[in-house]
């Protein structure tokens, strides 16, 4: 494993000789979140971006507005002359994903969106979500063990397969002195929440143009306008057919969670879109 540099961007490379797949995180994640994926996947070129103010990424950035997410994928992929790569898009990341393919559609020959954040038009014209509790979040831990065991009898973690745990807390933490603090500092991913629903997140323009095959994970758990809840969908329902060529599966009984949850089927379907 290689970690490499554009920009302020931190990417990491799974070297292969089998064709490129580029994997993009959710809210307050991290690239490594997909190292219990890749491993399944050895004939493949894999890459994992750090999104801005993610991980080994850069903290410091002027805007974090959900388009500038995808413009930093699209220069990502730009710049490691990706070609007929399959994205791979987690949440946030699926929403980067659909932008970067349509920023820079020779970079892609397919699209994998777990559970984007894409939603219907209609929700782009609503107050912001309060999402108070999550800059409340603890960001100063001793070490990963005492993460790890704080955070895996607490939901949604709980749920989450626990080395895929392990790697979440284990490069989720930055060395700070004698502690560690969070890479994805809870001021930074509160601040992302917000603009979730502000008309420059509304990227139905791209969606019409991505020509790409997509396939669209959606989870069963639904997020209501009444309250927002982490592991719910805010996927429309109708994304697949607002787009060219999509599908839309749609899992019953599943959280916003898929890929903590349930990797193998992430494996599954990197395969069925990349033979």
């Amino acid at each position: 494993m290689h970690l490499l540099r554009v920009n302020e961007l931190a990417v990491w490379e799974w070297p292969g000789s089998g064709p490129p797949i580029l994997f993009a995180h959710a809210t307050g994640f991290h690239a490594r979140l997909w190292d219990r994926i890749v491993e399944h996947l050895p004939d493949r070129h894999c890459f994992g971006v750090d999104l801005r103010g993610h991980g080994w990424s850069g903290k410091d950035f002027e805007s974090y507005a959900w388009r500038r997410f995808g413009e930093d994928v699209a220069m990502v992929a730009k710049a490691l002359g990706l070609r007929d790569a399959l994205g791979v898009g987690h949440s946030l990341g699926g929403h980067a994903t659909v932008l970067a393919a349509a920023l820079e559609p020779a970079a892609f020959s397919s699209l994998l969106l777990i559970d984007p954040v894409i939603q219907s038009p209609d929700r782009y014209n609503c107050a912001p979500t309060d999402v108070s509790f999550v800059a409340r979040r603890r960001a100063r831990w001793k070490s990963v063990e005492e993460m790890v065991e704080r955070l895996r009898i607490k939901p949604p973690f709980s749920t989450w397969k626990q080395d895929i745990l392990r790697d979440y807390c284990e490069y989720g933490l930055l060395p700070d002195g004698d502690e560690f603090m969070l890479a994805c500092p809870p001021e930074i991913e509160a601040s992302i929440y917000p603009l979730w629903n502000l008309p420059e997140a509304d990227i139905s323009a791209e969606l019409v143009t991505v020509q790409q095959p997509t396939m669209i994970l959606r989870s069963g758990k639904l997020m209501t306008a009444e309250k927002f809840d982490l592991s719910a969908s805010a996927t429309d329902p109708n994304l697949a057919g607002r787009m060219p060529n999509a599908q839309d599966v749609y899992l019953e009984g599943y959280s916003h969670f898929i890929p903590m949850e349930y990797p193998s089927l992430i494996v599954d379907k990197c395969r069925f879109m990349q033979p």
